[in-house]
């Protein structure tokens, strides 16, 4: 008879696989950069460590990094919740996680992100029916990004392995025109021995399917047929899955002073992408990141990302990195965690101040 234990093993692998094999079936239809609002990262911690988290995941924030992660919350219960903004402000990004230990040997988690532009004019009334133009008939509307993760993460048989995975709501809107519903699933594990810590995350194990629908009124589409655009038909879009791989190390010196360091790949099967490692079939992404801790309470981040090839003017070809940095402040159970980061190449987009909050609540014991 199987054990839970055996399970568990088996699903990583199954995982694997997945993540291995089945892209290839389906990487000539699938778009490389669908639900690509999931690839900003959360938690300021995690973003000054250049989103080299994978192993080093044990907070709330392990439902969107590393759900087998989410078992070494200590508290009763976790908050923590994050606001950052992007490209001036235009883009607006948020967080809000809560993980609960349900017991010693498993955790569950939710997940809410979203990424949104508000207040987008809507010109496509723009001209009334005389052929006059009229600024009174500019409207606005939001096209969001809306994610729900539902995690799990538990204890296995073997010393120092735990796994986890999460199931994914995805909703998107853009205004009155069109959303799109989506559903996948995550895997993922997490092994400590002695200092050192490995981990996994297969992410959309089975691909994330979004199911588009369009709503146009009779104006909107005749303004797309006179202008030459297509009119948009109702399709389905397909995130394909990618794995992540993390070690990360602790390091003690003194009574006081804490290093921890860890190295991710990030790989996908969708086809050549523009990063360090890659291939027709097959790209990986390297991140790596440090944490300079003191008496736990006082952190101090730096991390590397985001390497690419990039041509300049004179068609020079150099390798070009996005670096992090970030620091951190926990007292009494409140954490309070600042990054300087980036969501693409540095040379277009404009950094970003992250903030964001952890609270640990307890139960109060009985004296």
């Amino acid at each position: 008879m199987r054990t839970l234990s055996s399970y568990g093993l088996h699903a990583i692998a199954t995982a694997l696989i997945v993540c291995a094999t089945a892209p290839g079936l389906r990487a000539q239809d699938a778009p490389k950069y669908s639900n690509e609002f999931l690839a900003i990262g959360v938690g300021a911690r995690a973003l000054g460590m250049g989103y080299s988290f994978t192993a080093s995941a044990s907070d709330v924030t392990a439902g969107y990094w590393n759900p087998a992660g989410l078992l070494r919350v200590q508290s009763d219960l976790q908050i923590g919740a994050m606001h950052s903004e992007y490209f001036a402000g235009i883009a607006k990004y948020d967080f809000v996680g809560v993980a609960k230990p349900l017991d010693s040997a498993s955790t569950l988690g939710v997940t809410f992100v979203r990424f949104g532009v508000d207040d987008i004019p809507n010109t496509t009334a723009l001209i009334d029916n005389d052929g006059n133009v009229d600024y009174d008939r500019i409207t606005t509307f939001t096209a969001a990004d809306h994610a729900l993760l539902i995690s799990y993460a538990r204890r296995m048989g073997v010393p120092g392995l735990t796994v986890g995975g999460n199931v994914k709501v995805i909703y998107r809107r853009v205004g009155e025109f069109a959303n799109a519903w989506g559903f996948g699933l995550d895997l993922a594990a997490q092994y400590e021995k002695d200092k050192w810590r490995f981990a996994a995350v297969a992410r959309d194990v089975t691909g994330t399917y979004n199911a588009w629908s369009y709503s146009l009124d009779p104006q909107t589409i005749e303004t797309f047929q006179l202008t030459g655009n297509d009119l948009p038909q109702n399709s389905t879009e397909v995130t394909l899955p990618r794995l992540t791989l993390g070690v990360a190390r602790e390091f003690r010196f003194g009574g006081k002073v804490g290093l921890v360091t860890e190295l991710d790949l990030e790989n996908t099967f969708d086809g050549q992408r523009n990063t360090l490692i890659s291939t027709g079939a097959w790209s990986a992404d390297p991140r790596f990141g440090l944490e300079v801790g003191y008496a736990g309470v006082v952190f101090v981040r730096a991390g590397v990302n985001n390497f690419q090839y990039v041509t300049d003017i004179t068609d020079t070809r150099r390798l070009n990195f996005q670096p992090n940095i970030g620091a951190g402040l926990k007292i009494r159970g409140i954490a309070v965690d600042y990054a300087l980061t980036d969501i693409g190449d540095n040379s277009i987009a404009l950094y970003s101040n992250v903030f964001s909050l952890r609270f640990d609540i307890f139960k109060r014991r009985g004296s």
